[in-house]
C-alpha cells in the first residue's frame, strides 16, 4: 500500500529532491523570473510562520481569491504549512452574494486577495464578521486600514521563525493525511453552492494516480492557462509538475480578463512550454489563429497546408489505430512537417509536446487537427469531488473521442438509473471509488450522503467503458441536471427554473440548457391565456404580429427581472442566465414523454424532443427574440 503522504510531506519530499531546479516562472516588469523548488518551500514556510504570528490556529479556514501568479501558490503553501484550510475562490465571482456565501459558510478568518480582486472583498467585509484581516498580495502601499500586504506577512514570518521555528515545523508536521486541505465551492445552485472537502491525502493520492496515465519529463515547463482555483489546474498543474521536477509558468495578469487573455500568445512564445492546460474554447481560438496566419501567406501556402493537414489527419485516424495500410503517407508527413507544421509549432514556442483540454468535452475534430500539426491536444476528465483527475489521454495512449485511460489505483463502474452496474459499452452514470474521492461537502451531510454512497462517488456524468479496451472511458454528457459551459464550469439549473416558473404567471414550464456552448439558452412553455389577456389589456390583438411580439417581450421581461438591476437581480449569477429564448408551442407532458409518472420533467428527453430548437437558439437568427419559430409558438 502506498504511503499516505500529506501535502506537507509531499512538498518537503520534492522540494528537497529538486531543490535547485526552477519551479515557478512569472513575468514581472517585462522580465521572466525564476523561483527554485527550495525557495518555494522557504517562502511558503515564512508565510505559514506569519499566519501563526497573527494567531491562525490549526484547522482554521482562509479564503484565497487571485489570478494565476506565484503568490497564489505560495499563499496556499503558507496556509497549509500553518495547518489551516485553503478556500480557493474563483475570480469570476462578481456578485457579492456569491462571495459572501462562500466566505461566511466556510467560516474563513482571513482572506488573501490580489489588488484586482481586493475591491470585491472590501465591499462585503462588513457582512463577513468572522474575517479578521484582508491580506493583499502586493506591496504595502496597496493596503488600507485593517489590511496588510503579503510581503509584510512574510517579514513577520521571518521574524517569528527566528524565535519559534520548532513550533512552525511542529505545526506543519501535526497535519494528518485525512485533515482537510481545501474547501472548493462548486457553482451549484446559487442559494446553496456546495463546498467540496478535499483532504491532504486526496491531493497526494490523485497525483500518484495521475502518474499512471500521464508522464512529464524533468525540467519540462507547463504553461497554465486556467485559473489556479480550478481543481484541474491545481492538481494537474501545480502538484503534478512538482512531483515530476518540472516547472510551471502563469500568464501575466492584465488590467482585466480580456487583457490577460491577450497576453497568452506572447506567454506561450516566451516560456516555450512542453505542455499546457487549456479548455476547448481557447483551443478553438488557437486553431483559428493558425488558420488566419496561413491564409495571410497566400493561396499556394494555404493549398499546401490544407493538403498536408488532410494527409496527416487521414494517417493519424483516431490515434490508437494510426498508420496501418497507409504507410505511404508517412514520408509525406515528414516532408510537410518540415515545410509547414514546424513553423506553426514555432509560434507555440517550438517545444510543445502536448496539451490537455480539461473541463468541457473536447471536439474530436479539434483533437485530430492539433495532432496533425504535431501538438496533440488530449481530452481529460474529472471533477472537483474526485480531486479531480479520473482519466486522461496522453502521448502514446489515446483514443480520439474518449476521455482517456482511467487512473490507477481507482475502481470505476457504470450504473443505470437503479444503480445497477451495466456491461462494457453501455451508457450510464460514471461511479468511482478511490483515495481521490472527497471527504464530503462542508456542512452539508444530506448532499454528501446522496453523492458518496458506500465509498462510491456518483459523478452525475454519463459515459461508458470502451468494450475494446477497458482502460478507456468515454464521457457522453450529463447524467444529472447540471449545465456545463464552454470553459468547463458547472452549474445546477433547478433553482432558476423553479423560481422563474413559480414567480411568473406568464411562463408555464422552463428548462435552461448549456452543454459547452457560448451562452445559456432557455426552452420556455408560455402560459398563453395569461399572455393573451396581457396584450388585450394593452389594446393589441393577440393574433397580430404586434400582439405576438408583445407576448414575447413580456416573457423576456420576466427573464430579465433576474439580471443585475432587475427586481430579482442577484438571486442567480448573470453569466448563467439565458441569453436566448426558445418559446415552444407544446407543453412538457406525460403524453409526449417529457415528464415522468411523478410529473418531474425529464431534462434529457426535453432536450432531445426540442433538439432542433436548441440548435436554432445558437444561431444569429435563433437568438433573435422575434424569430419566426418564437412568433409561431405564442
Amino acid at each position: 500500500m502506498a504511503e499516505r503522504l500529506t501535502i506537507i510531506d509531499f512538498v518537503d519530499k520534492y522540494t528537497a529532491q529538486y531543490a535547485d531546479h526552477v519551479f515557478l516562472r512569472e513575468k514581472i516588469n517585462d522580465q521572466w523570473t525564476e523561483t527554485s523548488f527550495a525557495t518555494t518551500r522557504k517562502v511558503g514556510l515564512e508565510l505559514a510562520a506569519g499566519l501563526m504570528s497573527l494567531g491562525v490556529e490549526k484547522g482554521e479556514k482562509i479564503s484565497l481569491i487571485a489570478e494565476g501568479c506565484n503568490w497564489w501558490i505560495l499563499a496556499e503553501l503558507g496556509i497549509l504549512y500553518s495547518g489551516a484550510v485553503n478556500v480557493p475562490l474563483s475570480t469570476k465571482l462578481e456578485e457579492s452574494n456569491d462571495l459572501i456565501f462562500r466566505i461566511v459558510h466556510s467560516e474563513s478568518k482571513y482572506v488573501f486577495a490580489t489588488p484586482q480582486q481586493a475591491s470585491k472583498i472590501r465591499r462585503i467585509l462588513p457582512v463577513c464578521p468572522d474575517v479578521k484581516k484582508l491580506i493583499i498580495m502586493a506591496t504595502p502601499d496597496k493596503c488600507k486600514e485593517d489590511e496588510m500586504s503579503i510581503t509584510e506577512l512574510q517579514e513577520m514570518g521571518k521574524a517569528y521563525l527566528k524565535e519559534h521555528e520548532a513550533d512552525v515545523i511542529a505545526r506543519s508536521k501535526s497535519v494528518q493525511p485525512d485533515d482537510y486541505a481545501t474547501i472548493s465551492y462548486t457553482s451549484g445552485t446559487t442559494a446553496d453552492p456546495k463546498g467540496v472537502l478535499l483532504t491532504h491525502r486526496n491531493y497526494t493520492a490523485n497525483v500518484e494516480q495521475a502518474h499512471s496515465v500521464i508522464k512529464i519529463d524533468e525540467n519540462d515547463v507547463m504553461l497554465i492557462l486556467l485559473p489556479l482555483d480550478h481543481c484541474f489546474a491545481h492538481v494537474a498543474g501545480f502538484y503534478t509538475m512538482m512531483s515530476y521536477g518540472g516547472s510551471i509558468a502563469t500568464v501575466p495578469v492584465g488590467k482585466n480578463p480580456l487583457a490577460t487573455l491577450k497576453n497568452v500568445p506572447s506567454a506561450i512564445k516566451e516560456t516555450r512550454p512542453a505542455a499546457m492546460l487549456s479548455v476547448p474554447a481557447l483551443a478553438r481560438n488557437f486553431k483559428k489563429n493558425i488558420e488566419t496566419a496561413i491564409k495571410k501567406k497566400g493561396p499556394t501556402v494555404e493549398k499546401l497546408y490544407n493538403f498536408a493537414l488532410k494527409n496527416a489527419i487521414a494517417y493519424n485516424k483516431e490515434y490508437y489505430n494510426m498508420g496501418g495500410a497507409q504507410f505511404w503517407r508517412k514520408p509525406l508527413m515528414a516532408v510537410f512537417d518540415k515545410l509547414i507544421f514546424k513553423a506553426v509549432r514555432e509560434n507555440f514556442g517550438g517545444r510543445m509536446k502536448f496539451f490537455v483540454g480539461g473541463g468541457a468535452l473536447l471536439d474530436i475534430e479539434l483533437q485530430r487537427f492539433f495532432c496533425a500539426v504535431g501538438m496533440p491536444m488530449f481530452q481529460g476528465y474529472g471533477l472537483s469531488e474526485a480531486t479531480p483527475i479520473i482519466c486522461s489521454n496522453a502521448p502514446g495512449h489515446a483514443r480520439f473521442g474518449s476521455s482517456g485511460r482511467t487512473v490507477k489505483p481507482m475502481d470505476i463502474k457504470i450504473c443505470d438509473d437503479e444503480g445497477k452496474e451495466v456491461p462494457y459499452g453501455e451508457k450510464g452514470e460514471i461511479v468511482i471509488r478511490g483515495e481521490n474521492v472527497m471527504a464530503g461537502y462542508w456542512k452539508n451531510p444530506e448532499s454528501t450522503a446522496k453523492t458518496v454512497i458506500d465509498g462510491w462517488l456518483h459523478t452525475g456524468d454519463m459515459g461508458y467503458i470502451c468494450p475494446e479496451d477497458h482502460d478507456f472511458l468515454y464521457v457522453t454528457g450529463r447524467f444529472k441536471s447540471l449545465l456545463i459551459s464552454a470553459d468547463g464550469e458547472k452549474y445546477s439549473p433547478e433553482g432558476f427554473e423553479d423560481s422563474l416558473v413559480d414567480g411568473s404567471k406568464y411562463i408555464a414550464q422552463c428548462i435552461i440548457h448549456n452543454n459547452q456552448n457560448p451562452y445559456t439558452m432557455a426552452i420556455i412553455v408560455p402560459e398563453k391565456d395569461a399572455l393573451k389577456e396581457y396584450v388585450q389589456a394593452k389594446g393589441l390583438d393577440p393574433e397580430s404580429i404586434d400582439g405576438k411580439k408583445a407576448m414575447l417581450d413580456k416573457i423576456q421581461e420576466e427573464v430579465n427581472a433576474y439580471k443585475t438591476g432587475g427586481a430579482k437581480g442577484g438571486m442567480f449569477p448573470d453569466r448563467w442566465l439565458p441569453a436566448a429564448l426558445a418559446v415552444v408551442p407544446e407543453a412538457f407532458s406525460e403524453r409526449n414523454g417529457l415528464v415522468n409518472s411523478t410529473m418531474k420533467v425529464v431534462r434529457g428527453k426535453v432536450e432531445k424532443y426540442f433538439e432542433d430548437r436548441l440548435e436554432y437558439a445558437y444561431t444569429a437568427e435563433g437568438k433573435n427574440l422575434y424569430n419566426e419559430k418564437n412568433i409561431a409558438s405564442v
